[in-house]
């Protein structure tokens, strides 16, 4: 095999297995909080997850195009290579220390921080900081706002029109709705998370010289993205499920649903008509704020929901300073 076949092979196999790390990394984002409710069993969550998640994977592309060609510009060769190569192994090293505290930090942060990283050391590589502050900056800001406002809102909107009904038989109706809400953001977590994994192997594919057009998603890269997101959100990411389901909040079967249609409406507009590459963990954990908020602001914990803002702000330059050494390690045997 060619130096460029075995670069890009490698830096292919090192794109799934953070795709698999992002499934049970933000398993949570979709079902933590059925779980909690007791909507749906741990491993039925788990399941509808995972197929959710490659059903959403094929809607995905416009945010895939955005993450190949709108992040980074590379130079064709076997160097920029190890340039993908860095940039993806922070994002799996960052994700297993953030997993490994139970913080539901963004994986896709974590993924443009090491790009971004890498990049800033490469000789000829160009971060396109315009659209870094467009397409990454400005969405990490608003969408956690915007989950916060919502979520809010409609759950002030479900108190309201159902202020008469029989909490028991609402917690039962709640619950089956459940079922459809985290489906939703199954789907919704599929379309933005295989996306940027799709966009990362395109990238690989152009600057290995095999592929001409960075627009281009090859069949097999939409089954194989979305096969490893699938199988990593059955594996579970059970530390991050107990923190969103459970400590920022004690989430009902209301409260649970209106978390979970506010989040996955937010993930389809951005996916969908913005093309935008927005992290589903700020969204859903805003979500979750903004409606235990509803309550009293006591009922939110506010130093869980600390600890994860701090994991938000902090995962984009750690990433990238893991990138950045992980490239100096790889440098001389792509070079």
């Amino acid at each position: 095999m060619s130096p460029e076949l075995i670069a890009v092979l490698a830096v292919i196999v090192a794109a799934m297995i953070f795709d698999f790390t992002n499934g049970f990394h933000d398993a949570a984002n979709a079902i933590a909080t059925s779980i909690s409710t007791r909507a749906l069993t741990p491993r039925v969550a788990l399941a509808m997850a995972a197929v959710g998640n490659f059903i959403g994977a094929h809607f995905g592309a416009g945010v895939a195009k955005t993450v190949g060609d709108g992040l980074v510009t590379l130079p064709t060769g076997v160097a920029s290579l190890g340039v993908v190569l860095a940039g993806v192994l922070g994002a799996i090293v960052w994700n297993l220390i953030t997993w490994y505290f139970g913080l539901p930090s963004s994986s896709s942060h974590a993924l443009f921080g090491g790009l971004v990283g890498a990049t800033l050391l490469a000789s000829g590589g160009v971060v396109q900081w315009g659209n870094i502050l467009d397409k990454v900056i400005v969405p990490m800001v608003l969408s956690p706002m915007v989950g916060l406002v919502l979520g809010y809102l409609v759950m002030l909107a479900v108190l309201w029109i159902f202020r008469n009904g029989q909490p028991g038989k609402l917690n039962r109706g709640f619950r089956h709705a459940q079922t459809a809400s985290a489906a939703a953001m199954s789907i919704g977590h599929g379309m933005q998370d295989a996306a940027k994994t799709m966009g990362i192997v395109v990238l690989a594919l152009y600057s290995g010289g095999y592929q001409s057009d960075k627009m281009h998603i090859p069949g097999w890269v939409f089954w194989t993205s979305a096969t490893m997101l699938a199988l990593g959100t059955y594996a579970g990411g059970w530390r991050i499920i107990r923190t969103l389901g459970r400590k920022i909040i004690d989430l009902g079967p209301p409260e649970g649903f209106a978390a979970e249609t506010v989040a996955s409406a937010v993930l389809y507009f951005n996916a969908l008509v913005l093309k935008a590459p927005i992290s589903t963990t700020h969204t859903i954990t805003s979500a979750i704020m903004g409606v235990g908020a509803t309550k009293r602001l006591t009922a939110v914990r506010w130093n869980v929901a600390g600890n994860i803002v701090i994991a938000w702000i902090t995962t984009f330059p750690a990433a990238a300073a893991i990138a950045c050494l992980c490239y100096l390690l790889v440098r001389p045997i792509f070079s």
